[in-house]
């Protein structure tokens, strides 16, 4: 769909904003709010005593995404709490702006519910004004441009963060209440038809992510030949498996080795030498690029040195058991103490192709996660990763398998990245028109009235 342009402009006088059709101005955001006490307040600050299970609604900065109110993860207060703390209550309707990080300025507007609502001290309310589309002004807030300005603007240490007063002094567009409603309801159709399309392609990813683990699965717990004779593993998550798979621990087929450790004292030295650390190791892949120096004296260094063939497996953390064939990329490289190198014992008996899809769907069965909880920060110990039992066909078996893997998952990775493509595509669509509408690039009036007819 192709839109017209306004038949005149003018400079804004704001760099994010650029130029506005003639009779449109520019307002800070503190300008949109009602003359009244508390029309354009942050919220309250709640210490954690005073957090229950019911009462009124806490509406945290988690819960506001760009654009929209996301009903996730929520808390209350109790009725005498927000008393005797002259909470400020937030209604349906109101503007809430986060003032903090992810990213800074993005708003939403406050959802209908039963229950009374307030915010967390990181948020702003505004309260609008009868001259303000609360609609039109939450697209403003939503557009690209004005949120890479507030990032360039957000002060703090590991948090971008804003204050209420500067945030008040942000200047937006604003055209008169006929053509904010307008614009605001023609995003309303426009943006809700690309949403329904994203969402199609999410749910698309998601289900080739479902098939693609199914298969994995399948293949390396239960072979290729659909009539080979099974046997229980003893292992409660593989289940059956084909009578001539072993049934071993690791260990018994490969090597286990934790790397070496990083002090200040080996931050330098005469052996300096490229290594990987757990964020180098991704599912499926190495990086390679700017990797960190340690010392490797010659005593260390076999130990240590990698090898084409090598499998990396994340020690802890939120990423543990991700893993990742070495390739041989670099002539020379070693690896740090957080991550697990496996070796095969015999390269005539295992191939770590095969070992390598078995670690990617352990890991995706929680396998590695302490007691099922997963807020812990697990560590997969080298005692632990050699005792861990795991079925092993012959070799001739694993060697098919991989091959048949790779084929599938192939087919599964193409489908999955022209899906990703098509929603990457379908967000920037949207962000553009998001941008070009609520700034004057376009005129959609036309198209709004055409809509609403």
């Amino acid at each position: 769909m192709s839109f017209q342009k306004y038949s005149a402009y003018k400079e804004s006088g704001v760099e994010w904003i650029g130029e506005i059709p003639v009779w449109w101005v520019t307002t800070p955001i503190r300008a949109l709010a009602v003359s009244a006490p508390k029309s354009f307040t942050d919220g309250d600050w709640i210490e954690s005593p005073f957090i229950t299970d019911a009462g009124v609604r806490l509406l945290q900065t988690g819960n506001i995404g760009v654009g929209n109110y996301k009903e996730q993860g929520f808390r209350y207060i109790s009725e005498e709490t927000f008393e005797n703390l002259h909470c400020t209550e937030v209604r349906p309707g109101d503007l809430l702006i986060c003032r903090l990080a992810e990213p800074v300025g993005r708003a939403c507007i406050a959802p209908a519910l039963k229950e009374k609502m307030i915010t967390s001290v990181d948020v702003a309310i505004l309260k609008t004004s009868l001259y303000v589309s609360a609609n039109y002004f939450n697209y403003v807030l939503s557009a690209p441009s004005y949120l890479s300005f507030m990032e360039s603007e957000c002060r703090g240490g590991t948090r971008n963060r804003v204050s209420r007063s500067f945030l008040g002094s942000v200047r937006v567009p604003f055209p008169p209440l006929p053509e904010q409603q307008a614009i605001a309801s023609f995003l309303d159709r426009e943006c809700g038809k690309i949403d329904v399309l994203i969402a199609e392609q999410e749910r698309l990813i998601a289900l080739l992510a479902e098939k693609r683990q199914a298969v994995i699965s399948h293949a390396v717990t239960k072979g290729l030949n659909p009539n080979a004779p099974m046997k229980h593993s003893g292992i409660p998550w593989i289940g059956m498996v084909p009578e001539g798979w072993e049934v071993v621990a690791t260990t018994h087929r490969y090597e286990v080795q934790l790397g070496r450790m990083l002090n200040e004292e080996r931050a330098s030295g005469s052996h300096m030498r490229p290594y990987l650390r757990v964020f180098d190791v991704q599912w499926g892949r190495i990086n390679i690029t700017d990797l960190p120096l340690m010392d490797f004296p010659p005593e260390t260094q076999e130990r240590y040195r990698l090898k084409a063939g090598d499998l990396l497996v994340n020690e802890g953390g939120s990423y543990v058991g991700r893993s990742a064939i070495w390739r041989g990329t670099l002539e020379e490289c070693y690896y740090q103490k957080s991550l697990h190198r496996l070796r095969s014992r015999n390269a005539e008996t295992d191939t770590v192709e095969f070992f390598y899809y078995v670690m990617e769907i352990a890991t995706r069965r929680n396998v590695f996660v302490a007691g099922a909880n997963q807020t812990t920060i697990d560590h997969l110990t080298a005692e632990q990763l050699r005792s861990h039992r795991f079925v092993f066909p012959p070799f001739e078996q694993q060697v098919a398998i991989v091959d048949y893997l790779k084929e599938k998952v192939s087919q599964f990775d193409t489908l999955t990245n022209s899906a990703v493509y098509a929603v990457t595509l379908l967000k920037e669509r949207r962000a553009a028109l998001i941008s070009a509408a609520v700034t004057g690039k376009i005129d959609v009036r036309a198209q709004s009235k055409a809509l609403a007819a």
